[in-house]
């Protein structure tokens, strides 16, 4: 191959803002010798990813979305909910991860019982089933929510003491030995938190990008 393999991380919501975000948390993970890492807003995503109704109104178009793309190698969907997975995969030759499936199975090699941090109450029970599905559920010490949106998550004012907060009772009350962030707007506190609360944070895209960079540089 003489291009750069190209790693594409979409946004499926409509967020420019948590775009940047990724963009920003991603460039730890950028070298001159490996994969382009490209960050996509899908346009038809609602502003944020809070329901089972806006999981699945993206779904058909991130498969449409991955079958039009003939120069990637490698596909994130950067949704903690993994909105489309299983179908965008039917849809490419080329490897495609949920950033949510990456974050928990990066966090079990930090930890014996790790939590997460929601964006809301009601994101919880969707979570909770796909962690059942993974059979990981007695790995899981909690999860606990900020009762933010997307948005403000990603850069609403107070947003990080609410979560170093949150993170200390996932920690202290409910025995996590690493925290997941259940959002991929929460990408910029990833650092400050962990600095914050002493154990390992996962940043569930950070994982899915470093798990498609190994995957391709190994091929």
């Amino acid at each position: 191959m003489n291009r750069r393999p190209r790693i594409l991380v979409i946004n499926p919501n409509s967020n420019e803002a948590v775009t940047e975000g990724l963009r920003q948390a991603l460039v730890p993970l950028a070298f001159a010798e490996g994969p382009e890492i490209v960050c996509e807003t899908l346009a038809e995503g609602p502003i944020g990813i809070e329901t089972q109704e806006h999981v699945e109104s993206v779904t058909l178009p991130l498969r449409r979305r991955v079958e039009a793309a003939n120069d990637v190698d490698a596909f994130v969907i950067a949704c903690y909910s993994d909105p489309g997975l299983h179908v965008a995969r039917e849809g490419t030759a080329s490897p495609v991860f949920g950033i949510a499936e990456c974050g928990v199975l990066t966090a079990l090699t930090r930890a014996d019982r790790f939590g997460v941090i929601a964006i809301k109450s009601r994101s919880i029970p969707r979570h909770l089933r796909y962690l059942r599905q993974m059979g990981l559920m007695d790995r899981l010490a909690g999860e606990r929510p900020l009762e933010m949106s997307v948005a403000e998550s990603a850069s609403g004012e107070g947003t990080l003491a609410r979560m170093i907060a949150i993170g200390r009772e996932l920690r202290d009350e409910d025995g996590a030995g690493a925290i997941v962030m259940g959002c991929a707007g929460m990408a910029r506190h990833r650092r400050p938190l962990e600095d914050a609360l002493g154990i390992p944070v996962i940043d569930p895209t950070q994982a899915a990008v470093a798990m498609a960079i190994g995957t391709l540089m190994v091929r």
